[in-house]
């Protein structure tokens, strides 16, 4: 059959979607005997559409799914979305005009779930729209009841443990927010800032200057430290200071942890600046001062400037201060403030009640953990155990929202004992419902937990929520799972606290394998971001090329690298696809009537390409099983433009066109390469292109092959390797080359005929004989010499003259 003259991917790649989904291509087949590759899908959030570095890091562990699922084995590749996070109830808040602290919980979780389910398919579309092959029937989303009876079963389970526990204590906070988030929740934001130095009274008589970043929290200071060994101050340890702007006055106290260095070598103590405040309060035995409300405005305990936001209170404070006198200076620095990963907002310490999970003593545990999982890159595991050598504080776990699911908890009204819901009456919410027993004191009353659960709390299931969509028997085949997939910087998020988890519940790793994806930079190696105006949206660029070139793109970088988008490699990826499918069009002229018989006697030129491809094969399954996909695709692609294209096809044209010049079985040898080599080319590229791949395929070969989709096809095998066959293909191929050089150079076309071409070449007689033709023909040579020097001085490898 002759190939269409162009290929449309439009058309193409839509027909294909919906091909693969009728036929359930993709589908896991729990009744199969064979090998399960199982993936821990990540679930991308349901706050947009997908971006750049999403179709960037799907791709990569969508090439090494595919993989896997041509070996043979049954791929479970379920598809989830994370929807119960605050980016997705921000996104819904902007989306619909509304609040939710300003609504009622029920209200505003029902709005979220109803706008969830209009625009969640949408979403999910552009998973599909880029060849995602996930298994789209084993679905789930963090929010379902599903979601929730997995996460609310291990909060019960970890609190049956004595893992879980409530406490009131100072915490991260986020004022923008209003809630307490996590530590891994925090990231650093480098900022010009002010280092302002007060001046204080003391009791001694003296004047001491202390510097900080943080005057707005003067009415909080509770203390003020000086190292013990600071022969500049530490004759004023056990005196007092006197507070600016009030009555009190507050002890001068030694501290080892005061850096002499910074500043003006003398700490205020101040309720809370930092986790360093909180640990001083404990150990000091200091009563705080509390004076920051948890929307971010100050209260009554901070005096004159009650009911102004933290952000303006800076300000304030320090002019009030000049106009006292008691600054001193005021220097700009640059230093390295903690915000909320997800706002941007600067965290604060507030004492409130949360609930957290034990762990701290786990670390080296969690350390072994890391050590049991192969990771790729290997060195990613590095990030992995500094977050683990730099916990600080248990995990806290819950967080102050409408919209998440509930903490399976109740207060009875009458003695304030904790009830803990029962699995079987899971999923629950304790606004709504009420526990099944009454509370040991007898009493039926209850105050349901208004607190939900930190969406890391579940995301960190996503091992459990996947495999319990199946029956036990089936949960113990898929668990542990063979590979997790994720970008690097939610190593600390999702990875960590997926094998905490996971070490809680199964004493087991969660997955065998890691593979860690890079990001996505704009071209000058920027960070993409909507404020830079420099995001660059995959739709677009599959609208303008295909998927198949954002998929060719994103096979261009070595996993766990980040990479700078370059269009033009797009550009590369279409040529590509356009080269491919001209090559099938060539192929299919002189296939049509090619019954896949196996010639008695395969040419050398056949022998010479299909050891060439084979060892093409062995490095590219090699490389496939360490996740370097990457280079499969640099090795296919440089094998199908400089041996296949610029030389086979060349080469084999005569022996097509003339058979009845060159012999039958001359011309089924060449079509058996053509076969084969087309074949595995098309083969060893699905993984990266499944589009072009599959349209070739099927308008071809699958009426040979009778399997129903090329991703259903076996991996390609080593046919043979002929070192022999190598060498001289390798010879013949050089002789062209000079041949069309000497074309180019005399600005000649190169079907010129060539007089007399002289060829001396260190290979016998016997083994030119049989490719003479090839040359000839290729060449356009009307008469050939050619004077072995195998045993002649001097030996030369090859030597070429060209006569017009």
């Amino acid at each position: 059959m002759e190939l269409p003259k162009n290929y449309s991917p439009k058309e193409s790649e839509t027909k294909w979607l919906e091909f693969w989904e009728k036929e359930k291509i993709y589908a896991f087949t729990p009744e199969s005997k064979a090998e399960i590759y199982s993936i821990d899908t990540p679930p991308p959030t349901v706050s947009g559409k997908m971006h750049l570095g999403h179709s960037f890091s799907y791709s990569q562990q969508d090439f090494v799914v595919r993989f896997h699922r041509m070996l043979g084995k049954n791929i479970f590749y379920p598809f989830g979305t994370d929807d119960n996070g605050l980016a997705t109830e921000r996104m819904i808040e902007k989306m619909k005009n509304v609040k939710g602290q300003f609504m009622k919980r029920k209200e505003f979780v029902d709005l979220c779930l109803k706008t969830l389910e209009e625009i969640r398919p949408d979403f999910v579309y552009d998973w599909k729209r880029i060849g995602i092959s996930a298994d789209y029937n084993v679905f789930y989303t963090t929010i379902n009841e599903h979601c929730q009876r997995t996460s609310q079963r291990s909060f019960i389970e970890l609190h049956k443990m004595g893992r879980i526990y409530r406490r009131r204590a100072p915490f991260i906070w986020c004022p923008e927010c209003q809630t307490a988030i996590a530590q891994v929740e925090m990231k650093d934001n480098e900022r010009e800032g002010r280092m302002v130095y007060i001046k204080f009274n003391t009791t001694l008589g003296e004047q001491i200057t202390i510097a900080t970043t943080r005057p707005e929290l003067l009415p909080a200071c509770v203390a003020i430290h000086i190292h013990p060994e600071d022969k500049r101050f530490k004759h004023l340890i056990g005196a007092r200071a006197k507070i600016p702007f009030s009555n009190r006055e507050v002890k001068i106290t030694a501290n080892r942890d005061v850096d002499m260095d910074f500043g003006s070598g003398i700490v205020y103590h101040c309720t809370y600046g930092d986790m360093d405040d909180v640990k001083w309060l404990e150990e000091l035995k200091i009563e705080p001062i509390e004076i920051l409300n948890k929307d971010g405005v100050l209260n009554e305990k901070a005096g004159r400037f009650k009911g102004l936001h933290i952000k303006k209170a800076r300000d304030a404070v320090i002019k009030a201060l000049e106009e006292e006198g008691r600054i001193a200076k005021i220097e700009p620095i640059r230093h390295v403030v903690n915000v909320h990963e997800r706002c941007g907002t600067d965290i604060e310490i507030l004492n409130t009640e949360q609930w957290y999970i034990k762990y701290l003593d786990l670390k080296d545990d969690f350390i072994k953990y890391g050590k049991k999982i192969k990771w790729y890159p290997e060195h990613m595991r590095v990030r992995y155990e500094n977050w683990v050598n730099g916990l600080k504080w248990d995990w806290n776990i819950s967080r102050q929202r409408h919209f998440g699911i509930p903490i399976p908890v109740w207060y009875c009204k009458k003695c304030n004992e904790i009830i803990i819901a029962e699995e079987k009456q899971l999923p629950v919410d304790p606004l709504a419902d009420k526990p099944l027993k009454k509370c040991k004191c007898s009493s039926n009353e209850f105050i349901g937990e208004k607190d939900v659960l930190d969406t890391w709390a579940t995301s960190s299931l996503t091992p459990d929520i996947a495999i319990e969509l199946f029956d036990k028997k089936m949960q113990k085949n898929l668990f542990p799972m063979s590979l997790r997939p994720q970008a690097h910087d939610i190593i600390t998020f999702w990875l960590f606290n997926t094998v905490v988890k996971s070490y809680f519940h199964h004493k087991r790793i969660p997955w065998h394998d890691v593979m860690i994806s890079g990001f996505v930079l704009d071209p000058h190696g920027k960070k993409m971001s909507k404020s830079k105006g420099n995001v660059i949206e995959p739709q677009f660029m599959i609208n303008k090329y295909s998927a198949d070139a954002l998929r060719f793109w994103a096979a261009g970088s070595r996993l766990g690298d980040d990479m700078p988008f370059q269009e033009k490699d797009l550009v590369t990826g279409h040529k590509f696809t356009t080269k491919i499918w001209n090559a099938a069009k060539f192929a299919s002229l002189h296939l049509g009537d090619y019954k896949l018989q196996r010639p008695s006697k395969l040419h050398l030129t056949e022998r010479w390409i299909l050891s060439k491809l084979s060892k093409v094969v062995k490095e590219a399954t090699q490389s496939f099983m360490n996740y370097e996909y990457s280079h499969t695709k640099l090795e296919t692609e440089t094998f199908f433009w400089h041996v296949f294209c610029d030389n086979y096809l060349e080469i084999i044209k005569d022996r097509l066109y003339n058979a009845d010049k060159r012999g039958e079985g001359a011309r089924i040898s060449a079509q058996y390469g053509l076969y084969n080599v087309l074949l595995t080319i098309i083969k060893l590229m699905a993984p990266v292109m499944p589009f072009i791949t599959e349209e070739l395929y099927q308008l071809y070969y699958k009426k040979h092959e009778k399997i129903k989709s090329i991703h259903l096809t076996k991996w390609p095998e080593i046919k043979m390797i002929d070192e022999h066959a190598e060498h001289i293909g390798d010879f013949v191929v050089k002789v062209i080359e000079y041949a069309r050089k000497q074309k180019t150079m005399k600005q000649l076309s190169l079907k010129t005929p060539i007089k007399k071409l002289t060829v001396r070449a260190k290979i016998e007689e016997i083994d030119f004989d049989e490719v003479e033709a090839e040359i000839k023909a290729a060449t356009s040579a009307e008469h050939i010499v050619f004077e072995p020097t195998r045993g002649k001085h001097p030996e030369k490898e090859l030597e070429v003259e060209v006569e017009f």
